[in-house]
């Protein structure tokens, strides 16, 4: 395999800006938060919370979710299965994606995140 070296031509530069608003509407901020009581527990309504941008019936603007290593803050799957929930879910999710394992514990400094809960 050989290389060839970049010439000035091989790039391109533009001044071109593509820009577009973040929320539903063509609209740059929102001005209240909505949430649907139709959005109950049971199904994702344990994992997130979607946030509206009006109170009738409109787009999802986006969506809260809260996670805990110990299963806080949520209702337990099973009474027999301590800390299993929908916050430890969201939690170990989360720390997959930022660690690569669910099962590691997150390090700040000399202080592990199992140190947080003990």
């Amino acid at each position: 395999m050989s290389f060839t070296r970049l010439e000035a031509d091989d790039f391109v530069v533009s001044t071109d800006a593509v820009s577009s608003t973040l929320f539903s509407n063509d609209s740059p901020s929102l001005t209240a938060l909505f949430s649907s009581s139709a959005q109950q527990a049971g199904s994702n309504g344990d994992f997130y919370l979607n946030v509206y941008n009006s109170a009738a019936t409109s787009s999802v603007q986006f969506a809260i979710a809260y996670g805990n290593g110990k299963g806080s803050g949520s209702a337990v799957y099973n009474a027999a299965v301590d800390g299993l929930s929908p916050t430890s879910t969201v939690y170990g999710q989360w720390q997959d994606l930022v660690i690569g394992d669910e099962n590691t514990n997150f390090t700040f400094g000399a202080i592990t995140s199992s140190e947080f809960y003990a």
